[in-house]
């Protein structure tokens, strides 16, 4: 009995020595270390809702992005970013990928230049991809006469003077047959090598001080005919040394790309696209905008958001996007098992 009242005392007489040599600045500030902790937890929260605020400014910055639905609008938006970029960001070296115009009725490629057809009706934009049986030259076609427009465009004079007359010399092509060009403005206002290869791109640096004597002439690649994704030469040629050499002299781009950064050409407005999950998928980035995907209803008249990221996306990325939207395969949306886009 008497081990248990003295444990008892025991405990008592700890609990009074450990108040009594508590520091006293904790016991007498003990509501304010409370208030401190409190207001810590306060700036904690307004600095992660200030990120989250600047992070919605950069998505809203994407989400005024839209997919052209017509020939005449793409124009419209890329004479639109590459006006912007050689006045408010002084970029007069230029990168443009576009879509082409071709008749969305037939599977004959380039079949509004061969025809003449301007059944503006009857004409999509499509991916510079495998889809155009004719090859380089058909894309070529296709692109030729839409590069005029954009360049007039961009010339536009809204004083209501004639624009200047666009001259085209093909002799950059000593093939005549990989669909390269140049086409330049009579006033010199803009220039714009098409379709362009890796083998151009030593021409295109050592010429455009000459065609553009003045800084703020426009100088820009249209629909160059490296692609933006890499491949094994590509990620080689990225190496040093003797290797990454190598891959280059075997066709990796990234030399000729960096010899263009170093010249100061850089992207302005890029759009592509794809099918991904039965879908035609579009990737758009304009000027220093995050990309911007979308995907195509399912009765083609329109696009919708589905996401966006600072980095180009992967098709894996788009994928977990259009899963993250509930976005089904099209095979499960023809047959009902998912609702049609």
């Amino acid at each position: 009995m008497f081990r248990p009242i003295y444990f008892a005392f025991m405990l008592l007489a700890l609990s009074a020595y450990s108040t009594a040599f508590v520091p006293f600045a904790t016991r007498t500030l003990g509501n304010r270390g409370f208030a401190l902790r409190k207001s810590a937890a306060v700036n904690k929260d307004a600095a992660a809702e200030t990120e989250t605020t600047t992070e919605a400014t950069k998505t809203a910055s994407s989400s005024s992005l839209s997919i052209p639905l017509s020939c005449d609008q793409m124009i419209r938006q890329v004479a639109s970013a590459m006006k912007e970029a050689a006045a408010v960001q002084g970029n007069t070296r230029q990168i443009v990928r576009i879509l082409l115009p071709r008749d969305s009725t037939y599977g004959d490629l380039g079949k509004k230049s061969e025809t003449g057809s301007e059944d503006s009706v009857s004409i999509s934009l499509v991916p510079t991809d495998e889809s155009w049986q004719g090859g380089i030259m058909q894309l070529y076609r296709a692109a030729a006469p839409t590069t005029e427009k954009i360049m007039k465009q961009v010339t536009a004079n809204t004083a209501g003077g004639l624009p200047p007359r666009i001259l085209e010399d093909r002799s950059v092509d000593e093939s005549g047959f990989d669909g390269v060009s140049f086409f330049k403005a009579d006033d010199n206002q803009i220039s714009c090598w098409l379709q362009p290869t890796q083998e151009n791109v030593d021409e295109i640096i050592e010429k455009t001080p000459a065609i553009s004597a003045d800084n703020n002439d426009i100088v820009a690649l249209i629909n160059p005919q490296w692609r933006l994704v890499d491949d094994a030469l590509d990620t080689a040629s990225k190496k040093g040394g003797f290797l990454g050499g190598l891959a280059s002299f075997l066709g990796g781009k990234s030399g000729s790309l960096k010899r263009l950064k170093d010249a100061g050409f850089s992207p302005v407005y890029t759009l592509e696209g794809y099918v991904c999950r039965g879908a035609n998928v579009r990737l758009l980035q304009v000027l220093d905008s995050e990309w911007a995907v979308f995907c195509e209803r399912d009765n083609g008249e329109s696009f919708f958001p589905v996401g966006t990221s600072k980095q180009r996306p992967t098709y894996q990325d788009v994928e977990v996007m259009l899963s993250d939207s509930d976005i089904g395969f099209k095979y499960a949306r023809d047959i009902g098992m998912s609702p049609k886009l």
